[in-house]
């Protein structure tokens, strides 16, 4: 989804239910395609889904959930905390992780040096972060450069426990491959256990090539 796509309205949980169940399947089969465990977390990415209809996400099965705005997040929270478990997926600000980290339990997009700064001021043994790699080399496109990773980490004053990126926009999931495989080659020689990678547009590949979360979104509510 982009930024002009319109709310999502009138979601009906088996419907929902029934498109969470072929996202399993294709997960299943990819990972069987590359010889892995299916164990991969479904991410429902919720920035489109208004707070009214969050209620039909949790009837279809959905526990897992990825808000992008620190507000909207506030507001899910405080309406359907106890039915989802809550990540952070969107662009973090670093004068948001104050009310970002009492609703998650993990942000998928530490990259900046602000956002340590920050997280070293509110963060404690328990909390649990993603650093974000530009692992495209996008000069546009957020995200620590590849080269930098492991020197960003040991700069962080909370557990790093994986990594996350996002490739450039393509019509074929197929093209994401390269930027996924580098991201699970940097994440296994630094001995980092989570992958967050793989949108609706390249999930399969993204769990072909190792993803532990993917962040699925307009494929569920269609």
């Amino acid at each position: 989804m982009n930024d002009r796509e319109p709310p999502v309205a009138g979601l009906r949980p088996e419907r929902v239910r029934a498109n969470l169940e072929e996202v399993r399947e294709r997960i299943a089969a990819a990972a069987s395609r590359a010889g892995r465990p299916p164990e991969v977390e479904v991410c429902a990415a919720t920035k489109y889904v208004p707070l009214e209809e969050m209620g039909a996400l949790a009837d279809a099965g959905i526990t897992l959930v990825g808000e992008n705005r620190a507000q909207d997040l506030e507001a899910k929270v405080a309406a359907h905390g106890p039915r989802f478990e809550w990540d952070f997926i969107g662009h973090l600000q670093s004068r948001k992780v104050k009310r970002i980290l009492p609703r998650v339990r993990l942000i998928h997009s530490v990259a900046s040096e602000s956002a340590l700064a920050q997280l070293e001021r509110h963060g404690d043994a328990a909390t649990e972060v993603l650093v974000e790699v530009n692992a495209s080399g996008e000069a546009a496109k957020s995200g620590v450069a590849p080269d930098k990773v492991e020197a960003f980490i040991a700069r962080c004053p909370v557990r790093v426990s994986g990594l996350m990126t996002m490739p450039p926009m393509a019509q074929e999931g197929e093209r994401s491959r390269p930027h996924f495989a580098r991201l699970r080659e940097l994440a296994e020689r630094l001995g980092l256990r989570r992958l967050s990678m793989g949108t609706t547009q390249d999930y399969e590949v993204a769990v072909e090539e190792g993803a532990t979360i993917v962040r699925i979104g307009t494929v569920l509510y269609r």
